[in-house]
Formats: structure tokens, C-alpha cells, sequence
């Protein structure tokens, strides 16, 4: 291994302190519960409410770490986790601000400019606007750096012609910040000459299609831009310095609890299936499940340390990624398999379980593809560590 590895993983413990905030999320989703306002989930992923949202943010749980000068509050990475940690665990609906919280609006924080900040920022910890990731295109894979939505420079800003694909949620959000090629492809360096634009999806030139998945909703979606007008004002930091910028993001993408809690529900519903008086086969096998479950857990507590003091843990993140979902697939089989050898759906309460595990069935195949394919994740992890 190559000795200037830069994998670096503490063992951070969360301050005891924050169990507080813990116990205000957790009366915060009882309220909600108990007020008809929250149904308890029946299927696995990020639900999509902006009204959920807005009561999110009245909270002050949006932004949570931002500059109070742009109505953030500066609290901590950590105060930041303990929250997402339990909405998520609690099967809230997040969806409508979790990309604008979770990666938008630290992209803006950190490479946009003062207006940009001072446009966006205030809104979204309001949850009064919500973003989409430009990233993923047809023909193109994995590969990001083989993107071909291009920008070309004309007085005033840049004219954008392109496709961007597998885009969730882009028809119920209000703004894209897309990763576009605004120079000619240097075949010695693909990753140069790319630039991230914010793109409001509403301006002219801007065609949204959903798609279909195999779960039955319309989730993704195919967005098109025909020769639509991007002005300066709307670059994300330097022009040409894209590929720093979306790396950098692609942290905040990969790391966080919603890699090993998109299926805790349904691990939840078998421990509550199961009762005071599993068999020790299925107690094996739900023991074996939280053992995991934690380890990759203690990793994201790790990561999250590491952003509270600035840093990029691109190589870690990539780690937590990889195997946050193998658990999440693994979850899905070995429930499956408790679930068959205890004849559990049979029962007259299992209709919770079943509802779940019928949609964390189909919707297993997506979790090797969001935020980069183990298969990309493992490469940029043998790199990381010196083995390639």
C-alpha cells in the first residue's frame, strides 16, 4: 500500500449533550404522528413533501450549520447528523429539501458568490425552493467526465444544449445546478474544461420529462435544455473548474445516514414482527444485520466529524458509499428470508412488513446506481489507497 495513503477514520462518540435534540426529533415526529399530519411509511426511500418540509424548517433544522447571515444557524455537523439521523429512522418524508440541504446549498456556500448566497440560501432554509444534481446523462454511465451537455460563450453568459438524465425529483423542484462542458474536450484531461450553472427549471429552453421506474413512481426524470440561456451570474464558482467542485459535493452525496437508514423501516418492522420471542435463527440474523448496520454507521459519524473541520473525505465518503449499499441490499435479502421461514406475512399485523419489503424488493436494483456504481466507488477507493 502506498505509505502517503490519506484514508484517515476516527471513532468519534457524540457528545452526550446532543441527546436533547435527539428527544426534540423524536416529539417533533410523535406530534406529527399523533396529529394525522405523518402515516407511518409504506415503502423504503426519501418521501417527497414540501409541506413536510416547511415543518422541517420551522424547527430551524434546514441549513442547520450555515451562516446565520443567510438564515442558517450555526450548529454543528454533528447537532446536523443527530437530526437527519432520526427523521430519516422515523421514515419522514425529507425529500423536497434533502438535496438543497444536504449538498445545493454547501456547493453555494462554498464556491458560489455573494449574490448567489444571498438569492438562494434564505430560501432554502425556508424550504421555500428546492434543487435537483445535473450530473448524469445519456450514453454516458459512470463515466461523468464524458458528459456532452455543453455550454457556448455568448455576450452575457453561456448558451446551454444538452440532456441530463436519471434526474430525481426534477419535475417537482425549482432549480438545477448542472455540471456542463464549456471547453473543448482535452483527451489527456477529460475532467478540465467543465462548469457548474445554477438553471432554474421553469425558464424557457428547459423541457422536463419523468420516468417511469420499475417501482411505479416518477421519481427520475430526462430534463432538456435547447439552447437555453444560462448568464454569469449564474456560474458556480470558476468556469473550468467543475470537476473539483462536483468531487467536493459528491462527499456530501455519499456519506451521509441516508446510505444505511433508506431501509431501516423495514428492519424495524421485522424486530417489531418478530416480538419478545424471535427465534434464535431469525435472532441471528437480525443481530448480523445491526452489526453492520452500525459499523457503517460509526464510518458516517467519522465523515461527518471530518466536514465539521472543513475537510473534503472524498476517499472515505466513497468507502461509506460502498458499503452503505451492500447492507441496504443485504438488509432487503435477509429480511426477505427471516420473513419466509417465520411466516410472518401470514399473520394479520405483517401488513406494515409486507408493503415494505414488497417496495424495497423493487427498489434494491437503484441502490447500486445512486451517488456512483460500486463498481466507479471501488476504483476511486483502490486509487485512494495506492493499489492502482
Amino acid at each position: 500500500m502506498n505509505s502517503n495513503t490519506s484514508l484517515h477514520l476516527e471513532l468519534p462518540a457524540l457528545p452526550g449533550e446532543l441527546q436533547g435534540l435527539r428527544q426534540e426529533v423524536r416529539r417533533f415526529v410523535a406530534a406529527e404522528r399523533a396529529s394525522g399530519l405523518l402515516p407511518y411509511p409504506d415503502k423504503v426511500g426519501l418521501g417527497f413533501s414540501p409541506e413536510a418540509s416547511r415543518r422541517i424548517a420551522a424547527q430551524g433544522w434546514i441549513g442547520m450549520t450555515w451562516p446565520k447571515r443567510y438564515g442558517g444557524h450555526e450548529r454543528s455537523a454533528l447537532d446536523r447528523y443527530v437530526v437527519t439521523e432520526e427523521l430519516l429512522a422515523a421514515g419522514v418524508p425529507v425529500g423536497a429539501h434533502w438535496i438543497s440541504d444536504r449538498q445545493s446549498g454547501p456547493v453555494l456556500l462554498k464556491f458560489g458568490t455573494e449574490a448567489q448566497k444571498q438569492e438562494w440560501l434564505p430560501r432554502i432554509v425556508r424550504a421555500e425552493v428546492a434543487f435537483c444534481i445535473g450530473m448524469s446523462e445519456p450514453d454516458s454511465g459512470s463515466d461523468l467526465a464524458s458528459l456532452r451537455t455543453s455550454g457556448a460563450r455568448e455576450e452575457g453568459g453561456w448558451c446551454v444544449n444538452g440532456t441530463k438524465l436519471w434526474t430525481t425529483n426534477a419535475h417537482r423542484v425549482h432549480c438545477m445546478i448542472a455540471l456542463i462542458r464549456t471547453a473543448k474536450v482535452d483527451e489527456k484531461n477529460r475532467q478540465a474544461g467543465l462548469t457548474q450553472v445554477l438553471i432554474p427549471l421553469d425558464g424557457p429552453g428547459v423541457t422536463v420529462r419523468p420516468i417511469k421506474s420499475m417501482v411505479g413512481v416518477e421519481d427520475f426524470n430526462e430534463v432538456n435544455f435547447d439552447n437555453v440561456f444560462v448568464p454569469d451570474s449564474h456560474v458556480v464558482g470558476e468556469p473550468g473548474n467543475g470537476w473539483n467542485q462536483v468531487s467536493a459535493e459528491l462527499a456530501y452525496e455519499r456519506s451521509g445516514p441516508e446510505r444505511w437508514l433508506s431501509t431501516f423501516r423495514l428492519l424495524a418492522e421485522l424486530v417489531q414482527a418478530l416480538g419478545s420471542h424471535p427465534s434464535d435463527a431469525a435472532r441471528v440474523e437480525v443481530g448480523r444485520l445491526f452489526g453492520q448496520l452500525m459499523a457503517v454507521r460509526q464510518i458516517s459519524l467519522s465523515i461527518a466529524s471530518m466536514l465539521e473541520r472543513g475537510k473534503t473525505p472524498t476517499l472515505e465518503a466513497s468507502i461509506a458509499k460502498d458499503l452503505g449499499t451492500r447492507l441496504e441490499q443485504e438488509m432487503v435479502r435477509a429480511v426477505r428470508n427471516v420473513v419466509q421461514q417465520e411466516s410472518l406475512l401470514s399473520r394479520a399485523d405483517g401488513n406494515a412488513l409486507r408493503l415494505l419489503l414488497a417496495s424495497a424488493q423493487r427498489y434494491a436494483p437503484a441502490f447500486t446506481i445512486r451517488g456512483g456504481t460500486g463498481e466507479i466507488l471501488r476504483g476511486v477507493i483502490a486509487r485512494g489507497l495506492g493499489l492502482r
